[in-house]
Parts: C-alpha cells; sequence; structure tokens
C-alpha cells in the first residue's frame, strides 16, 4: 500500500482531533504550530490544544446541543472528549476542565503518537498537497491573507472577548455562598450575590466605563454567544439578569431567599486556586475592570490572574466556499475545521476537526467521504455552514433549532420529550454513520 500523507496547519483542538483521527486511520501526519515561535494576543504557553477564553465545554445533558455533540463525539472515539474526561472539574451539569492537565495531556497524546510528527513552524501558504486548514480564529496574517487570496472578499470577522480570572484567596468567603443552579452537580460554582442597590450601582458603572476599542476603521462584529459583558448591558438594565447574572435556581443560604442578581465564578483548576468570571467577556480596559469588578461583593479585593481582553476572530464565508464534506470549493484538496469554518465553541470546533480528518483521510483512501444526516448534531452544524444563506451567515454554536426533526418529532408537543426523541433519533442515526465512516477495526 502506498504511503498516505497529510498535513495538518494549526494544533488547537480541531487541528489535534483531526490529525488523531487521520492517524488513527492509517494516515501519515504533519502537524504543523506556529507557537511558541510566533505567538497570538490570546494565547499563553506552547501547549497544544490550548484553551483562551474559558474552561468550560458547556452543558453535558443530552437534552442540550452541546451535551448531544459531545455524546456523538465520544462514540466515535474522540480524542478531544477523551481527555476532557480526564481533566475535567466541578462545573454542575456542564462540563469544564483544568486547562494545564487538558493541554498537557493533548499534547503528550500527539506527540507521541508514531503517525504525527508536530512541527513548530508558521505556515505561510497552502501546500498543493492533502491538508486541512484548522488555523482557528487567531489565524495568523500570513495566512489569513492567503485565505482572502483564495475566497476573495467574502473572508468575514468579528470579534471575541474572554473573561477574567480571579485568585481564589481573594475572593471574600464572608460575601458569597456555594450551590449550583437548581441543585444541579453539588456546590460546584462560587455565587456572588447582589441586592437591588448593589446591582444597580454596579450597572452603572459598567455601561460608564472605558473600553478598549478595536481599530478605529474596523466595524465591530461580536458574535452573540460570546458578546461582551458591557455591551449586554447597554441593551438594558435588566439584560445581565435575564443572562449571565441571572438569580434563578438559586438561594442565599444567609436570607434563604433568591437575590437580586448573582455573579457565578467557576473553578478553573484542579486546586481551586482559580476561577473564572462566568459570562464576563470584556473589552473594559484593565484598570477599569479592576473598579467595576471589585464593585461585585465578594470580589471588593479581587485579584487578577489574568483580565478580560477582546481580540479578532477570523472564519470564512463557508456557505459559500465549502462543499459538505468541509472541502474548499477553489481548493478541493484543502479541508477546513475549526471556528474558520463557521461554527462557534470548542467542542465544535473539535468535532468539525473529526469530520474533516475523516474526510481526508477517506480521499487518501480513494473512498467518498460521507456526511453525517441533518438529525444528528454533526450534521446539523455542517448543513448550518455549507447551506445557510451566505449573505447573512453567522457562525454558530450547536442547538437543537438547527437539527432536522425527524416525522416521529414533529408531533410532539413537549419540548422535553421532544428534545429526548431528537437525542436517541440522533444517536441511532450517527451510529449508523461511523459504521460507514470509520474503519471497520474502530466501529
Amino acid at each position: 500500500m502506498h504511503e498516505k500523507k497529510l498535513t495538518v496547519i494549526g494544533a488547537g483542538l480541531a487541528g489535534c482531533e483531526a490529525a488523531w483521527q487521520a492517524a488513527e486511520a492509517g494516515a501519515e501526519v504533519l502537524l504543523y504550530e506556529m507557537r511558541p515561535l510566533r505567538n497570538t494576543e490570546a494565547h499563553r504557553t506552547d501547549m497544544l490544544a490550548e484553551l483562551v477564553c474559558s474552561n468550560s465545554l458547556r452543558s453535558d445533558e443530552l437534552t442540550t446541543g452541546p451535551g448531544l455533540l459531545k455524546k456523538e463525539m465520544e462514540a466515535a472515539g474522540s480524542l478531544v472528549m477523551r481527555i476532557a474526561r480526564q481533566s475535567s472539574v466541578a462545573a454542575g451539569s456542564a462540563l469544564a476542565v483544568d486547562r494545564e492537565i487538558f493541554a498537557g495531556l493533548i499534547t503528550e497524546k500527539i506527540s507521541s503518537h508514531p503517525r504525527i510528527k508536530v512541527v513548530r513552524q508558521e505556515v505561510a501558504q497552502l501546500p498543493d498537497s492533502l491538508t486541512i486548514l484548522a488555523t482557528g480564529p487567531l489565524t495568523s496574517q500570513p495566512m489569513a491573507e492567503e485565505v482572502a487570496r483564495i475566497v476573495g472578499s467574502s473572508s468575514l470577522y468579528f470579534y471575541d472577548a474572554i473573561a477574567p480570572i480571579i485568585d481564589a484567596d481573594s475572593i471574600n468567603s464572608a460575601e458569597i455562598f456555594c450551590a449550583s443552579r437548581y441543585g444541579k452537580g453539588g456546590d460546584d460554582y462560587i455565587n456572588c450575590p447582589m441586592s437591588r442597590e448593589e446591582y444597580e450601582a454596579f450597572y452603572n458603572a459598567l455601561v460608564e466605563a472605558d473600553t478598549a476599542l478595536a481599530h478605529e476603521f474596523e466595524e465591530i462584529k461580536v458574535f452573540e454567544g460570546c458578546m461582551p459583558v458591557e455591551v449586554m448591558a447597554h441593551r438594558g438594565v435588566d439584560t445581565l439578569r435575564f443572562g449571565p447574572l441571572k438569580p434563578v435556581g438559586l438561594k442565599d443560604p444567609s436570607t434563604g431567599k433568591t437575590p437580586y442578581a448573582v455573579v457565578q465564578l467557576r473553578q478553573e483548576n484542579r486546586q481551586k486556586t482559580a476561577y473564572n468570571m462566568v459570562g464576563f467577556q470584556t473589552r473594559l480596559r484593565q484598570p477599569e475592570q479592576k473598579r467595576v469588578f471589585r464593585m461585585i461583593p465578594g470580589l471588593r479585593k479581587a485579584e487578577f490572574l489574568r483580565f478580560g481582553s477582546i481580540h479578532r476572530n477570523t472564519f470564512i464565508n463557508s456557505p459559500r466556499h465549502l462543499n459538505s464534506d468541509l472541502s474548499l470549493k477553489q481548493r478541493p484538496h484543502v479541508y477546513v475545521a475549526g471556528q474558520l469554518s463557521g461554527v462557534e465553541g470548542y467542542i465544535e470546533s473539535a468535532a468539525m476537526g473529526f469530520i474533516a480528518g475523516i474526510n481526508a483521510t477517506k480521499r487518501l483512501s480513494g473512498k467518498e467521504a460521507v456526511v453525517p444526516p441533518r438529525t444528528t448534531a454533526h450534521g446539523a452544524l455542517i448543513a448550518h455552514i455549507t447551506k445557510a444563506d451566505p449573505d447573512v451567515f453567522q457562525p454558530s454554536n450547536i442547538n437543537f433549532g438547527l437539527i432536522e426533526q425527524h416525522p416521529d418529532v414533529v408531533r410532539l408537543r413537549d419540548k422535553k420529550e421532544k428534545r429526548r426523541t431528537m437525542a436517541d433519533i440522533a444517536l441511532s442515526h450517527w451510529a449508523e454513520y461511523i459504521y460507514k465512516a470509520l474503519p471497520a477495526e474502530r466501529v
């Protein structure tokens, strides 16, 4: 059998998942990662699959889009999901990980695979050989220019923001309580309760705070699912109380009542030495973050291990430029994976890496790609990024609204029953897909 070689550019979640799946299917993989030779404005280490925005992989419940997508990935032998389980930290009904353990284990697994060679080098041009492009939302300028040259003016962008991380020792335990919403998962979150007066003072300070603007000549387009907290606040005084500061499902044990608003902190590592401010992605300047966020009960003397920040995310107009197997219409030997393909979120990025890795390996073997049905979470994402209206396209997380409803589901009226049925059908159809898509010895 002739040697099967594949190039993967970018070693984030998508690139690592793609490289792993291809190598496990028998391909010889060259995995390029530009860090640490060239860093980005958001990464802090040289480890593969470093998580920069949050340590949460979102809901683990099967009747949510992220929960279903994760279940499908696990059924297919996803490396990212296996390592996520091994590095998990308490997060109620969500799956969150210790970032350092997660990235360390991924780096170890990828680097030690006999059919994967990691090359620490920036790639500025797409090769003529079979390639998976997974450079992510922080694609370097030379590669972004290369992609723009191929897809033309349809290359799009939006701005993404990341949340601050707080030193656990600086949190005032007398002003907080520990609990998960509705009691799911135990006392996994630190909750900072706010009275009406405290909330209104915080809100007024937030909307008046000084922000770090992007380049003045660029229009700021912010992804709805990762909205900076101050942008959300400008939509109305109660917007935050129905969003990241919603008190629903929480009771302050010191009063026995539901607070007016609640700021939640999520465990960042297993040592519980650091906590992430849930939903507090921000573009506020650092002095303003100190001033405004220290108005929150429990955080009045907060020490910031990482400030929130804003950075540019790059993605292509995928409905215009991607085939259903994730190959570029203009360069069919190039597959696009991860957030560059038009999905949003860690798990979604890894899922597209999985699909690209499987399809590229099939091409190496001279076989036809198999596209998962739209009744599955993977198939729904692929349909969104390849079939949506290109004139109004925006990246999306996975959600049940994207999943095609089987006729057996349409007649159901109860929302929970409908989602459970959709999840059952999705997993059944996904099992049929992986039987066709994966090598026989891996099914």
